[in-house]
This record gives C-alpha cells, structure tokens and sequence, in this order.
C-alpha cells in the first residue's frame, strides 16, 4: 500500500472534504491500513508515507489537503516534519502518537499542530476529526480575487487592511494600530496555532522594536478593544508560552 493514492467512493461528507487528499505518514502498515481504510470509505483520498523524509517529499509534490502524522517516525521524526510542513504553510495538520502526556501535546500545538489523537484510537473518530479539521480549515481560506479571511465573527480584509466584527446584527469596524491588524491576522491564520513571542516580534512588529515585552502591550491594547466591544477570549494566552487567535464561543 505504500505510496499509494485510493480513490473513495463513500458520498459522505460535503463536496470539499469528498475531494480532499490526506497524506498518512505512519509507519506502521496494520495502523496505515485501518486509517486508509475508513478515510477511504469516509469519501477521502489518501496517500501513505512510511517515514518523515518520505512524508516531506510527497507533501511537497502532491500538496495534501491535510496531513495525518505520527511522531515516532524513521529518519525524520514527527516533530521535525510538522515544523517544516509549518514553515512551508498553512497545510493542517493531526498528530498521531502513542504518547499522552500533557507536554507532547503542548509541543505540537506550539510548532502548529491543528488537533492531536493518542493511540489507540476509534478510526472512525479520526475520521470525523479529519473531516471536522477540513471543514474549519476551508472556511478560512482567504479569499483569491479580494484575500478576505473569515472566521467566527471576524472578517479580515488583509488588502485594505480592515476587520470587522459581526456583533448580533450589526457589524463593527475595528479602529486598530497596523501592529495590532497585523497581529490579529497573523494569529487568525493559523487559529489553534501557539505563537510564541519572537515569533509575533518578528513577523509583526516594526523592524525598530526589538523587546518581546511589547508584544504584550500590543495584545493587550488588542484585546482591550475586543473586549469594549463584549468579544472575549481574543486573542488568547498560552501560559509558558504565547499566544493563539483563541474563540469566541
């Protein structure tokens, strides 16, 4: 089954998931059956890599539309691979690992992992979490021709630098710094995503500002306004560590 694409046939699912491609990286042939197996009959498409370097290659050359991904991997470990899937962008990603510890699935939320499943598991809730992560995911996609990103009660205009947010009826215009547009947006890019400090000083901030302290004055102007406007939660903070875009339900 190695390196294989199985076409499914199930008409489960909403057209976008029926379409979608999901690269299994698992090196275990009895797990990697199972899973091919449901997602196939689920309306998935899938692809088996046997170790991290080979995921890595098919995730460069076939652009899955999300990746299940095992951390105990041969030659590259999940860990790595996961980093360089982020580097590269926004694929969504589903940790699989026989490890339950609270500080694994910090780690993978911290590098960006987009939902974490521990062995053993119910295929079929994989599925529907695979499903659940497409749907999410699809929903905020920036749009090509005007690049407007919606999710949950914000729409982000990234060209004219403008977010609203949709408060019961009626629709509130942010009046935010371009620091904190700029913070928010990169936060809302990857949702379940941990940004640490550094990360946010360096992709947000002028080039003049060099303290990670700052960030947190930014964040707290940010979320002051939010939450003058009764939206809580956002953006959230991930103690130890830094920030994600958060929830408003």
């Amino acid at each position: 089954m190695a390196d294989s694409l199985n076409a499914g046939t199930s008409k489960a699912g909403s057209t976008q998931e029926r379409h979608a491609l999901v690269l299994i990286a698992e090196d275990e042939p009895e797990i990697a059956d199972i899973l091919a197996a449901y997602l196939t009959r689920g309306g998935l498409h899938t692809v088996l890599a046997t170790d991290g370097r080979r995921a890595l290659e098919m995730h460069l050359s076939l652009k899955p539309d999300l990746v299940l991904l095992d951390v105990q991997m041969p030659r590259v470990d999940g860990w790595q691979v996961l980093s360089e899937i982020r580097h590269r962008g926004d694929t969504p990603v589903i940790m699989l690992t026989a490890l339950d510890q609270d500080i694994d699935k910090l780690m993978g939320l911290r590098i960006g992992a987009d939902d974490y499943v521990v062995k053993p598991f119910n295929p079929a809730e994989v599925v529907a979490r695979v499903q659940a992560v497409l749907r999410r995911t699809s929903s905020q996609q920036p749009n090509s021709s005007n690049r407007v990103m919606r999710i949950d009660i914000f729409e982000i205009d990234l060209d004219h630098h403008e977010i609203t947010v949709q408060i019961g009826r009626r629709a509130q215009l942010l009046s935010l710094t371009l620091t904190e547009f700029k913070l928010l947006a990169h936060l809302a890019r990857s949702p379940r995503q941990v940004f640490s400090r550094l990360e946010l000083l360096t992709n947000c901030l002028p080039e003049g500002d060099t303290l990670e302290r700052t960030v947190d004055s930014h964040i707290s102007k940010l979320r002051k306004k939010l939450e003058d406007l009764g939206v809580k939660g956002v953006p959230a903070s991930v103690r130890g560590v830094g920030y994600k875009f958060g929830s408003t339900s």
